[in-house]
């Protein structure tokens, strides 16, 4: 479960713009919040100079486009809340990157800070206002903060982590459940409504728009048929609505040149997961009543009768076969998790040694022409960004102790493996995850109606052999 909220960072009347990049950057990246840098990851930036690319970004926007900022927004953050003692900080600076990732559609660079110091582990994600490109500025539009509550949302649901319920409105709390039942959009009722006509056979097209006027609906013939329905502000032209519903096919399904597809209904019940045994007695002593104890009884026998389906379908009757399976299968799940995190972190550590490498390259003029000037302080603040990128990457290469730079074109070419690597692994991440979950559940509920009488039986096994 996690609260989200997009807040615009503004350049405050009397500061730089890069004093203000510190201030939220350096409170992000505070040590005794994030567990001395454990927990900071970054996406197209460097946590050591992401104040100076920020801020280089911004005068290359500048110097590409020939437009000046308009406004005194300098960065974007998203908070990201999770709720107290559900989630560890290294899962929670994980579902942080990649709702930067997503909400960003990785067009801006961003810094992914996990706080611990609070009862609610919570994400400062703070991403440049300027395109990696350096040719665009991120817009706040209307329904951004819904946007990120979504993604937010979603990413949660994909980990296992609950949902608010019932949230309180306002500007740090969620306006609406994720889980409530959300009504058809006009776009799907339009596909039902002419889904229902074809199957009535109407004698020709002219027949057909004449259901559909009886079906409520408005009607434009121009270029592009379309329709409006009860409610709708703005007509839906049938080729918006895929290929099946084409002016052409539906006149053809009509003629009997084709035939009806009858398309699955969309908003199907998902296939009820396995879920854990309640321990009944535990829930009564800590309080509950008669008329848990009653659900809970009720519920026990519906997961154990999907246990009992599951083992069946999957031939895991056999305790030992179970025990091997969910064995294999956390193997599977945790070697696949370590591919792709050994595989993240190579590509992360070469995305910062080619920025560096890229900025070293970029800067060693400015920092010739410093040095000459004698250090000058009026020559720092002319050039502060290009002075700090020039540092911070001289400094990356001596703690790497590089003797020899690598090329730009070595390093994407073994990035671009790595990222193939990661994506194969990625197909059957999601998966493996699953069946573990699935097995282990079985397995766990399995354990708890059995109670004591699989370690009887290995203990009279043991004894046998002896």
């Amino acid at each position: 479960m996690a609260t989200t909220r997009l807040i615009s960072m503004h350049q405050n009347k009397g500061k730089s713009i890069a004093d203000c990049l510190a201030d939220r950057t350096d409170y992000a990246k505070n040590p005794d919040k994030t567990n001395e840098g454990e927990y900071i990851s970054t996406y197209e930036c460097d946590p050591k100079t992401i104040q100076g690319e920020f801020l280089l970004s911004k005068r290359q926007y500048s110097d590409i486009t020939g437009r000046q900022q308009e406004n005194d927004v300098i960065a974007y953050q998203i908070r990201q809340s999770f709720k107290p003692d559900e989630i560890s900080p290294e899962l929670a600076n994980k579902i942080g990157y990649e709702l930067g990732m997503r909400f960003t559609k990785v067009n801006h660079a961003f810094i992914v800070a996990t706080h611990i110091d609070k009862a609610h582990i919570h994400n400062h994600i703070i991403f440049n206002s300027t395109s990696l490109d350096c040719t665009k500025k991120f817009r706040d539009f209307l329904g951004s903060g819904k946007a990120v509550r979504k993604i937010s949302d979603r990413l949660c649901l994909e980990n296992s982590l609950s949902i608010i319920e019932n949230p309180k409105r306002g500007k740090n709390h969620y306006g609406k459940w994720l889980g409530d039942k959300k009504p058809l959009s006009h776009s799907e009722k339009l596909r039902r409504i002419i889904d229902e006509i074809l199957t009535k056979k109407p004698a020709n097209f002219t027949v057909f728009l004449e259901e559909m006027k009886l079906a409520g609906y408005e009607i434009k013939q121009g270029n592009h048929l379309s329709f409006k329905g009860e409610n709708q502000k703005k007509f839906i032209r049938l080729r918006s609505l895929g290929n099946d519903y084409s002016e052409e096919e539906i006149k053809a399904i009509i003629s009997g040149e084709k035939a009806q597809t009858i398309k699955k209904e969309q908003h199907q019940k998902p296939q009820p997961r396995i879920n854990l045994l309640v321990d009944i007695q535990a829930k009564l002593q800590a309080g509950k009543g008669a008329g848990y104890e009653q659900w809970a009884k009720i519920f026990n026998l519906k997961q154990m009768a999907q246990t009992i389906n599951f083992l069946t379908e999957n031939k895991l009757l056999a305790y030992e076969d179970l025990e091997k399976k969910s064995q294999t299968a956390t193997n599977n799940f945790n070697q696949l998790s370590t591919e792709i995190k050994a595989a993240e972190k190579r590509m992360a550590e070469i995305a910062v040694l080619k920025a560096h490498i890229i900025n070293y390259a970029k800067t060693r003029d400015v920092y010739t022409a410093y040095r000459k000037a004698g250090y000058s302080k009026k020559f720092y603040e002319e050039h502060t960004a290009d002075l700090l990128l020039h540092k911070a990457s001289k400094s990356a290469f001596d703690e790497l102790g590089l003797k020899k730079l690598p090329t730009v074109k070595s390093l994407q070419a073994e990035y671009a493996e790595l990222l193939s690597k990661k994506k194969q692994a990625y197909g059957t991440y999601h998966a493996a995850k699953k069946e573990m979950q699935e097995v282990l559940t079985a397995k766990a509920n399995i354990d708890r109606l059995l109670q004591g009488e699989i370690p009887a039986k290995e203990n009279e096994k043991t004894q046998n052999q002896r």
